[in-house]
């Protein structure tokens, strides 16, 4: 099953939506708790997006009808609809570590694919035997993404960015993976369950919101992930 359909298949009660927003760089859904995920929209400067479908009226759905829109081919609302299913998340303990943290313990010495480019990346060459960075639109150094059936079954280490749930490719990233591989999702979009140990994940790097109104502000008005206050990283592993 894909690993979308698991992830809404495991999901708890349903709750009323208190807040659903689409800033800048994130989108946040208040239900059970406050749940987020990089808003990625599609790059056509020439055209414009399709409309979220019901905006102005999104909190008079519940949560779970927000989390199905993970399964949207618009961006947009896909970033959305993980935002919701974090809302709904049972919270899990974890080491307050970062991901870079985790990499270089796990790939000293060895070979590390990451699916995105994190800002950590120029330090992670100086760390590891090898580096390959594989993007949808690389950056200098960067391989492109569809390098990857060449890539994935030559590395040790794989962390993949949970937007990879967003744009709907991370079934096949996983399945370029070698079994040995010790695989890491990365990035505030990250849920935080169980289910992605089921699907090979040994670690899970995401984010838990200590103080909503403080992020949801912080989001509201622009802020990229560095600037956002009221949250802590966290580390959960298998």
């Amino acid at each position: 099953m894909p690993v979308i359909e698991d992830l809404l298949a495991g999901l708890g009660p349903d709750r009323p939506v208190r807040q659903a927003l689409i800033g800048a760089h994130w989108t946040a859904v208040e239900s059970r708790s406050l749940g987020l995920a990089s808003a990625l929209r599609e790059p056509c400067p020439d055209h414009p997006a399709d409309p979220v479908k019901d905006a102005g009226a999104l909190a008079e759905h519940s949560a779970l009808e927000i989390c199905r829109l993970a399964r949207s081919q618009s961006t947009l609302e896909a970033s959305l609809g993980l935002a919701a299913v974090n809302s709904l998340l049972d919270p899990m303990a974890g080491e307050e570590i970062n991901a870079e943290q985790l990499i270089v313990e796990k790939g000293t010495g060895r070979g590390v694919a990451v699916i995105g480019h994190f800002p950590f990346i120029s330090r992670l060459r100086e760390q590891v035997r090898d580096l390959w960075v594989l993007e949808k639109r690389p950056r200098p150094g960067d391989l492109s993404a569809e390098q990857a059936d060449d890539i994935l079954p030559r590395a040790d280490v794989v962390a993949i960015s949970a937007t990879t749930l967003i744009n709907h490719t991370l079934d096949a990233i996983l399945s370029r993976c070698r079994p040995d591989s010790f695989r890491i999702m990365l990035g505030a979009t990250t849920p935080l369950s169980d289910v992605l140990f089921d699907h090979g994940f040994q670690a899970l790097c995401g984010v838990q919101v200590d103080d909503a109104a403080r992020v949801l502000r912080f989001v509201a008005q622009g802020a990229t992930f560095r600037q956002i206050r009221g949250l802590r990283r966290i580390c959960i592993r298998r």
